[in-house]
């Protein structure tokens, strides 16, 4: 089973939120329209900004440990690397 390693934001440069799932469509269906409490709710974290998929969901879930001990300045140097302006990428995705 493939994974995805993601981060959601709540705006540019805003509060941000390290995922890891094996279906990135549902799952930020889910932090957009706030069906699950906690975290991103909370904090309004409903743009995705970045994201990595994976092969296996263990490697998605190696790679999000790793990438939640980042800086915070890595995080940001990786979502700018990727998606300058910090767009919503959610439209994006392949349903």
């Amino acid at each position: 089973m493939a994974g995805w390693v993601y981060i959601m934001a709540s705006r540019k440069h805003g509060t941000l939120y390290v995922g890891v799932t094996s279906d990135l469509p549902r799952r930020v269906h889910e932090h957009r329209n706030g069906l699950l409490p906690g975290f991103t709710e909370r904090y309004g974290c409903k743009r995705l900004v970045w994201s990595e998929q994976f092969s296996t969901i263990g490697d998605a879930i190696a790679r999000e440990k790793a990438v939640k001990k980042w800086r915070r300045a890595w995080k940001v140097q990786a979502i700018e690397a990727a998606n300058p302006d910090w767009d919503d990428l959610y439209e994006t995705l392949n349903w």
